[in-house]
């Protein structure tokens, strides 16, 4: 049975191209705000993320003094705000709507290693002000630097953080606030699949990308598939099976793998495309080849991985039982044909 043949209705008519419901996206660009106390990590986070800088060297960097702007130019462009968190953006000395008007969502980090019930006061003051003004804006909640703590002690903290937001919001008369916690470090892949859980929320057309990656599962016999943007390795849709950091490790570092490999046989880049912060398009164009694309076993769980290059800036990768996916792997590669061709209506650019 091939994409084509699934028993939903065909995904087309449901295509859309529409911008988010609200003033955030006017000029194309969502922007996310970093903001959290001094030294809680914000621009450590956006080097890591955006601009592939190690962990071992955000030692060096200097403390934000200004205001910070970046835009990033990948498969969805926006802007990345890193605020310093020695100011109170809520005085009236800033224009608070200037600072809030257009953003997609608010990341406030807060040390995990630090007396953090300062940071939850002023998380909650920023919160309540952005209610009764802009109701709509995403507050991603990062508790980080959980690398340093035991297991017992990283639960323990994390259980007390959401628990003092929860409750003085709650006796702020503020019920269902649009806040969502993570666990994160830059010295994992949790800063990257938080990130992608928030990018996850600008994306107008996630439902349609879903169901695409439902039915290329149900038909193909895949585990599990991740459709990953490559320069910032956020995936910005997964089928709806239960997601566990395992499996997006794997195929997070596959990607760096295939970068490596690619450059180190110097496939030939197309001149009129722009590669910003420092990574490579995997299907950098050469003559007479098509997109990349790699199958690959895993020795130790005996799984399969089947990566395909399906846009300039987003590379599909699949995990696959332990059953050889060579005797179907002309099934799979046209359901991703597929599901590529139906990549360009959702996404027209």
């Amino acid at each position: 049975m091939t994409l084509d043949d699934a028993d939903t209705p065909s995904p087309a008519p449901r295509f859309h191209t529409g911008k988010l419901p609200n003033s955030k996206t006017q000029d194309g660009k969502p922007r996310l705000l970093l903001m959290g106390q001094r030294r809680s990590g914000k621009s450590s986070i956006s080097n890591v993320v955006f601009h592939k800088l190690p962990p071992s060297e955000t030692l060096y960097l200097e403390t934000t003094t200004k205001i910070k702007k970046e835009s990033m130019h990948s498969f969805m462009d926006f802007q990345v705000w890193d605020l310093p968190g020695q100011f109170d953006y809520l005085d009236s000395a800033f224009d608070s709507a200037e600072i809030f008007s257009e953003i997609g969502a608010l990341v406030w980090v807060i040390d995990a290693q630090d007396e953090y019930l300062e940071a939850i006061t002023k998380l909650n003051a920023t919160i309540l002000k952005l209610q009764s003004t802009f109701p709509s804006i995403n507050v991603e909640v990062f508790v980080h630097k959980v690398d340093g703590l035991s297991d017992d002690y990283r639960s323990d903290t994390y259980r007390d953080i959401v628990q003092r937001v929860q409750d003085e919001l709650s006796d702020a008369g503020v019920e269902n606030a649009p806040v969502s916690f993570y666990q994160t470090s830059i010295y994992d892949h949790s800063i990257f699949e938080a990130f992608s859980k928030v990018i996850q929320k600008l994306i107008p057309e996630l439902p349609t990308l879903e169901a695409l990656l439902n039915a290329l599962c149900a038909n193909c016999r895949i585990e599990k598939a991740y459709l990953f943007d490559i320069v910032s390795k956020i995936y910005i849709a997964t089928d709806t099976s239960p997601t566990d950091i395992g499996s997006y490790e794997i195929c997070s570092d596959y990607i760096d793998v295939i970068i490596d490999i690619t450059e180190i046989y110097g496939k030939i880049p197309d001149p009129n495309e722009e590669f910003t912060n420092g990574a490579e398009q995997i299907g950098a164009k050469e003559v007479g080849n098509g997109p990349a694309e790699s199958l690959i076993t895993l020795e130790k769980k005996g799984n399969y991985l089947y990566l395909r290059e399906v846009h300039q800036y987003l590379t599909l990768i699949c995990i696959l039982g332990d059953d050889s996916p060579t005797d179907r792997k002309g099934l799979i590669d046209y359901n991703v044909s597929v599901f590529e061709h139906a990549l360009t209506q959702v996404f027209p650019r």
